[in-house]
């Protein structure tokens, strides 16, 4: 079992709705979904491109993927990032754009969010404990001889070599593309995903997302609001920061799931 500290919309955002449908796969129940019908683009050529964020699900990646250290149980995990969130304070990223990421197209930021990046830089600080060290065959995995001399340090220093300074909020919708597929997928991404991203993006969670076995599909655990908030749709949403944090949900949904999670550590 592995855990990850994400960042992804509720589950009745559309935009959550909308990746959804694009990645094929919904990140809190694991099942499939329906692609969108894109004219001129099959769909099996969206489930080729989309093969690896499939997989993962759609987040934003704070926290890599970890095994617990010895001596930690999920438990543990769970009271820690339970008490790390009530001590935030939601915000929002003003604006999303479809953009490549490397050899990858996303959501970034049309300007980078610092609270974003200073949020991402306390979890890893406040969670690296937790982590189990990396494993040889973890490194390797990891191509070091691709990465900067400061991304090598984050791997060895916090298992992952794109954190701290080397951070970029994203939220990934391909896996790696040439040039020519990469220019043919964006206008079809934004198609989709535009009509979602005309407001800001409220960041007022944090997910804990769970590989139950190598190589298995990521998946939602449990969402733990940052503060105390008031859940309403995305853009239409009152953030009322504060010492003390409501739960809420629909009975069985992520949020029950932590509610259900402090009763039992209680």
């Amino acid at each position: 079992m592995r855990y990850a500290i994400c960042f992804t919309p509720p589950m009745g955002d559309p935009l959550s709705a909308a990746a959804a449908s694009w990645l094929g796969r919904s990140v809190y129940s694991g099942e499939p979904v329906e692609p969108p019908s894109i004219a001129g683009l099959r769909v099996s050529e969206i489930a080729f491109h989309t093969a690896v964020p499939r997989r993962f699900g759609f987040h934003a990646m704070i926290m890599a993927p970890f095994r617990l250290a010895d001596g930690i149980d999920e438990a543990q995990l769970l009271r820690a990032l339970m008490h790390f969130t009530s001590a935030e304070t939601p915000f929002a990223i003003e604006r999303l754009e479809v953009a490549r990421l490397s050899q990858c197209l996303g959501l970034l930021p049309t300007v980078p969010s610092q609270a974003m990046h200073m949020l991402a830089a306390r979890v890893l600080q406040a969670f690296d404990r937790f982590r189990a060290p990396l494993s040889e065959d973890d490194i390797e995995r990891s191509d070091p001889d691709r990465l900067t001399a400061p991304q090598f340090s984050n791997l060895h220093r916090w298992g992952d070599p794109f954190v701290m300074e080397e951070y970029r909020f994203h939220l990934k919708l391909t896996g790696p593309l040439g040039a020519d597929v990469g220019q043919r997928l964006e206008a079809p991404l934004r198609e989709v995903f535009e009509p979602h991203l005309t407001k800001p993006l409220v960041v007022d969670s944090l997910a804990l997302f769970v590989e139950p076995d190598t190589g298995a599909p990521l998946r939602v655990h449990s969402q733990h609001p940052l503060g105390k908030i008031s859940v309403r749709p995305r853009g239409e949403r009152t953030i009322r920061p504060g010492p003390q944090r409501q739960i809420s949900g629909d009975a069985g949904g992520p949020l029950a799931h932590v509610a259900n999670s402090l009763a039992a550590i209680r």
